[in-house]
């Protein structure tokens, strides 16, 4: 394989990503809109809701600067949907939680992300989904594996 093909394959995946990332930002705000929310706060929120964690963890998880995710949190704290408790493994990075108000918020989403989600497997068929998955999952994980994903890095500044 020449390496003008893999600059091709590179450039094409990285284009086709750009376009996939633009269309679910639409996709989310659409969906996050209901419920009084912006995509960018679906996505802080929908990382603490299973735990809370601590800004830097929460950027580490979607691969974004620490310093996005706390303007974010500090913003969903003001309006009330999330709030800030002690971290027992840290004094000073406190732990991100949802509020019941973030929690309810949340939840109407729900049901226009399983309706989306429904015509989205319509579409590609089941295991033409579950392949999607994988190998997104999959190029994720060559790109941190050739040191290209920023990682653990970009959470921590």
């Amino acid at each position: 394989m020449s390496g003008s093909e893999d600059q091709d394959r590179l450039s094409r995946t990285a284009l086709g990503v750009f376009r996939l990332n633009g269309q679910f930002l639409a996709v989310s705000e659409e969906l996050a809109r209901p419920a009084g929310l912006t995509a960018a706060w679906w996505q802080v929120l929908g990382a603490v809701v299973g735990e809370p964690l601590p800004v830097s963890g929460i950027a580490r998880a979607m691969g974004i600067t620490r310093q996005s995710v706390q303007r974010i949190a500090d913003l969903l704290v003001g309006k009330g949907l999330a709030e800030y408790v002690p971290n027992p493994a840290h004094r000073r990075a406190k732990l991100l939680r949802p509020t019941e108000e973030g929690r309810a918020a949340m939840s109407r989403i729900g049901p226009g992300h399983a309706e989306f989600a429904a015509r989205l497997a319509k579409e590609l068929g089941a295991e033409g989904f579950a392949e999607t998955v994988r190998v997104l999952e999959r190029l994720s994980g060559a790109v941190d594996a050739v040191g290209g994903g920023g990682g653990a890095d970009r959470g921590t500044g």
